[in-house]
């Protein structure tokens, strides 16, 4: 079958990947889309399985660590764009395990550019896109937003090794003329995300009435984006934005984390049928993690008025959604934190390009 365009999506078995891959196979019939994942903890292909079938996705395990590997991925596939979202993302493991962020977000960062920079002849019709995050931009007091011209001032070993990241990529594109943009988004929830994040995390423990940790006062702020909301985003700086570029991408939906812990609380005490309130009394307030952050918050006007892009879900209506989705999903978070789907794809898939 012929494609009009192929696309490489790293990291597309994993929360936001997962989205995206669905919206671009069923959205471009006529593009081919490769999705490269390692299958890590937060990878986990039963996010697609509505694709799995279709002719124009196929899924190839393997490492961006891999030089080799990716080199030959790229000599096998003529790729047309890449949309590299694979990444290590839990601050909380940078902290334990800074290598491993090293590793993964920069030198495989790397292997991607020099694969497109050898492989992509003059660059004509190519396009290199960076996904990466508003925590490079460092903290904000009370008052102000992140842009794209904001400084870059990382405070944890996972978001220096994006700002490392974001900084090659622009570098290719400054020194080789590589094509490329960059987008850096806010934190993003909704359904797939792996239960180590802030939300997943408190609608599992809610639900078995666990309690609920809050670091330090509770106080922290973020800009929280739904997933889908991210993935169309992506599809139109992918296809629209200008080359060399950054676009930041916000929900236009800040919370303190208390306040939105509160709000999940009573959302889920409404979805299980429990008393208003009874969930409130599982919060505990911890140590603090080292380097965290005050307050995030995304402009995102730029995308808006360049590229007329805009986020549809904010606040409650994409708590309620997303903590709906869980619980009418039990079957896939059990096996997420059982390991039991890991186990299960580990077997029908080995490193190889295909």
């Amino acid at each position: 079958m012929s494609f009009k365009k192929t696309i490489l999506v790293t990291g597309g078995a994993g929360f936001i990947g997962c989205h995206l891959v669905k919206l671009l196979v069923n959205k471009y019939p006529d593009y081919h889309i490769i999705n490269l994942d390692l299958l890590t903890y937060a990878g986990n292909l039963e996010n697609l399985k509505e694709v799995e079938d279709k002719d124009n996705y196929t899924f190839v395990k393997g490492d961006i660590v891999d030089s080799a590997f990716i080199n030959k991925l790229f000599e096998t596939h003529d790729f047309d764009g890449v949309i590299h979202l694979a990444a290590e993302s839990h601050v909380d493991r940078s902290i334990t395990d800074p290598m491993s962020f090293i590793k993964t977000n920069i030198v495989g960062t790397v292997n991607l550019l020099n694969a497109a920079r050898h492989n992509w002849g003059d660059f004509k019709g190519k396009r290199f896109y960076h996904v990466s995050t508003d925590e490079v931009y460092g903290s904000l007091g009370e008052t102000g937003f992140f842009v794209e011209t904001t400084p870059y001032d990382p405070r944890s070993p996972y978001s220096a090794s994006k700002a490392s990241s974001d900084h090659l990529v622009r570098a290719y594109h400054h020194t080789y003329g590589l094509p490329i943009v960059i987008s850096n988004c806010s934190n993003n929830y909704g359904p797939n995300q792996f239960p180590e994040k802030l939300i997943p995390l408190f609608i599992n423990n809610i639900k078995h009435r666990k309690t609920l940790p809050v670091y330090g006062d509770g106080k922290y702020t973020r800009d929280w984006l739904w997933v889908l909301d991210h993935a169309s985003a992506i599809d139109v700086i992918f296809h629209n934005g200008a080359d060399g570029e950054t676009y930041n991408i916000g929900g236009n939906n800040e919370w303190k984390n208390i306040d939105l812990i509160h709000v999940l609380c009573d959302v889920m005490d409404d979805l299980l049928g429990r008393a208003k309130g009874s969930s409130r009394e599982l919060i505990t307030f911890v140590k603090d993690r080292p380097g965290h952050d005050r307050r995030y918050a995304i402009d995102a006007t730029k995308l808006k008025e360049e590229l007329g892009w805009e986020p549809t879900i904010q606040s409650e209506d994409g708590m309620r959604k997303t903590a709906k989705w869980y619980l009418d999903n039990e079957s896939w978070l059990e096996n997420v934190t059982s390991g039991a789907y890991q186990q299960y794809y580990e077997k029908q898939y080995s490193t190889k390009v295909s």
